[in-house]
């Protein structure tokens, strides 16, 4: 979670500003972001419901949108979180602002019943636009 907070908090604050500012971090809501960032590393019985990058990473960046950890800027605190936690695995996306701004909209404004659907198509891309590197170092 302390990554959460110096990285990705602070990165969607300063790059990902649109017309309302992020609040501070402590204005999140109690125990809704330690959730969130939980589910993807969760095992039951010693198994990931799961276990790829790249299903970690849908889950947590649906989580992100969804359970509104926050009071404001959820979409771009969930779009930084993705992009740390494929950055630590040395990989990235190779996708457009366009293209990530519409899934992003498409997961918010989805119904709950259908989050194995829409957690599916985050899968998808996700899968189909990820490539090794760390665009940090290049």
């Amino acid at each position: 979670m302390a990554e959460v907070e110096e990285l990705a908090f602070e990165i969607a604050k300063k790059h990902l500003d649109f017309n309302e500012p992020i609040p501070d971090f402590s204005s999140r809501f109690p125990h809704k972001l330690e959730s969130c960032l939980a589910v993807p590393f969760q095992k039951f019985s010693g198994m990931s419901p799961y276990p790829t990058l790249t299903e970690k990473t849908g889950i947590l960046f649906y989580l992100m949108i969804k359970d509104h950890p926050f009071q404001n800027g959820n979409k771009r605190i969930a779009i930084t979180t993705m992009f740390l936690l494929l950055l630590k695995n040395k990989k990235w996306l190779d996708t457009d602002l366009e293209e990530l701004y519409d899934l992003t909209i498409d997961v918010a404004k989805s119904k709950a019943e259908d989050k194995n659907l829409v957690v599916q198509a985050v899968n998808w891309f996700i899968s189909s636009n990820l490539i090794d590197g760390d665009p940090v170092s290049e």
